[in-house]
């Protein structure tokens, strides 16, 4: 038996489902159409911008950055991030590529207390 990812309209309807919202009611909390939002839960349409995928999370109570990774889109705030830095962000990114959840989680917590260090 196969266990396949579930892509980002399957997750996105049963989130929407366990918090018990209709699909009019979500939609209309999104600012879309109930049309279009049937459309991207049955992958019909590529998924919505970061943007409106955060406004999603953020009803559902969720995690944005999760969900916009599913959606196969980039947090809107990153890209200003790398480019004023353009070399020191892309080179950390790579070092931490492969590393375990908790080793970023670390990794995290230890640039947090970087930062209130410097303040």
């Amino acid at each position: 038996m196969s266990h396949r990812q579930k892509n980002f309209g399957e997750v996105l309807r049963e989130m929407r489902l366990a918090k018990g919202f209709s699909l009019r009611k979500f939609a209309k909390l999104v600012d879309v159409s109930p049309t279009y939002l049937s459309q991207v839960e049955q992958e019909n349409v590529d998924p919505p911008t970061a943007e409106r995928v955060q406004r999603m999370a953020e009803i559902l109570g969720e995690n944005a950055d999760e969900l916009i990774a599913l959606a196969g889109r980039v947090p809107d705030d990153l890209p200003e991030i790398i480019q004023r830095r353009p070399t020191a962000i892309p080179e950390l990114l790579r070092e931490a590529n492969g590393l375990s959840a908790d080793q970023l989680r670390a990794l995290t917590e230890y640039v947090r207390k970087l930062k209130q260090e410097g303040t």
